[in-house]
């Protein structure tokens, strides 16, 4: 059973991210693995190079701030890189959660795909369920100011881009992160409600 897992920036997915895979299950941090493979696939490279121009990779490393300024001044770029990288990490999921030696591995036959976007990238049609974690406004800007060291206007332009109001409407169980139960507890309940 493959679980979408999603939330809002500083709600703390990725903490119950943690815990669920010292809890022995399988999960794909759709971040971590979209950078690799935009370093890593060629077809990806190719694409890229092709949107953006060989400066793209210097020396072999993408050019995040390069992308992220021309995306920024321009929408159809980032909608355009969308359409390179999404197809790509939903093709790796497949593959990842279908063959050996991820097949049956995670505890309980449960994968888990941690996705700040996964409605928006389209990977909650591989999911079974969603679960949505989410926190009050003033405790996810403090997560996030004191993680990033990051100004409050800044964080709260990130939380208006995001709009997770109508993800977490969407999902098939929510679990509120407010710092009252531990981790361990939400993780627990997060697999009875799964499994309930």
């Amino acid at each position: 059973m493959i679980i979408g897992l999603t939330g809002g920036i500083g709600s703390g997915k990725s903490v119950i991210s943690n815990q669920l895979r010292q809890m022995g299950y399988s999960v794909y941090d759709t971040d971590s693995e979209a950078k690799r493979l935009i370093m890593e696939d060629v077809h990806v490279r190719e694409q890229i190079t092709d949107l953006f121009g060989p400066n793209v990779y210097k020396d072999g490393v993408y050019q995040t701030a390069l992308v992220a300024k021309q995306v920024f001044a321009d929408k159809s770029l980032l909608a355009q890189l969308n359409a390179i990288v999404h197809p790509a990490v939903k093709a790796d999921i497949l593959q990842r959660f279908t063959s050996p030696p991820f097949r049956g591995e995670s505890e309980g036959g449960l994968f888990f795909i941690e996705c700040a976007i996964l409605y928006q990238a389209g990977l909650d049609q591989l999911c079974d369920k969603v679960v949505a974690v989410t926190a009050p406004e003033d405790i996810r800007l403090e997560r996030v100011i004191a993680r990033d060291q990051s100004d409050i206007h800044k964080v709260r332009a990130r939380m208006r881009i995001q709009d997770t109001e109508q993800d977490i409407r969407r999902a098939d169980i929510v679990i509120n992160n407010d710092g009252g139960p531990p981790i361990t507890t939400l993780c627990q309940e997060i697999v009875q409600k799964i499994k309930g």
